[in-house]
């Protein structure tokens, strides 16, 4: 039954990871990898939450597995982010490749953060 879970929430994540992207990319435009950046911090928050669940309002591990590694794993990319930032060095912004470094790493780990104090608080 995992499985099938996994499968469904992969699908409904790409599918959201896709939608997303198009979306941020109208508002903000293809200059800068705003839709990754987006995608990424928000999975890290959810994720952050569901552990904080996890650990200390028993979300069963079948929650964690389907939506943490299914719906999250397939909504997530680090190859996209590590794409994007390849090429943005690539078209000579390196400034722009080293703010999309910093900021998907600070704002990942600071999202991560607040949603496992969230979870907890929860």
């Amino acid at each position: 039954m995992i499985v099938v879970g996994l499968l469904l929430a992969g699908a409904v994540g790409a599918l959201l990871r896709y939608e997303v992207e198009l979306h941020v990319r109208r508002r903000l435009g293809p200059e800068f990898p705003w839709g990754t950046l987006v995608i990424n911090v928000t999975g890290a928050f959810v994720l952050g939450l569901l552990t904080g669940l996890a650990d200390h309002r028993g979300v069963p591990g079948a929650v964690l597995t389907v939506v943490g590694t299914g719906l999250l794993g397939a909504f997530t990319t680090f190859s996209t982010f590590a794409f994007d930032t390849v090429g943005l060095a690539e078209r000579g912004r390196p400034g722009g490749a080293a703010a999309n470094v910093g900021a998907s790493l600070v704002l990942g780990l600071g999202a991560a953060a607040l949603g496992l104090l969230a979870g907890v608080a929860l």
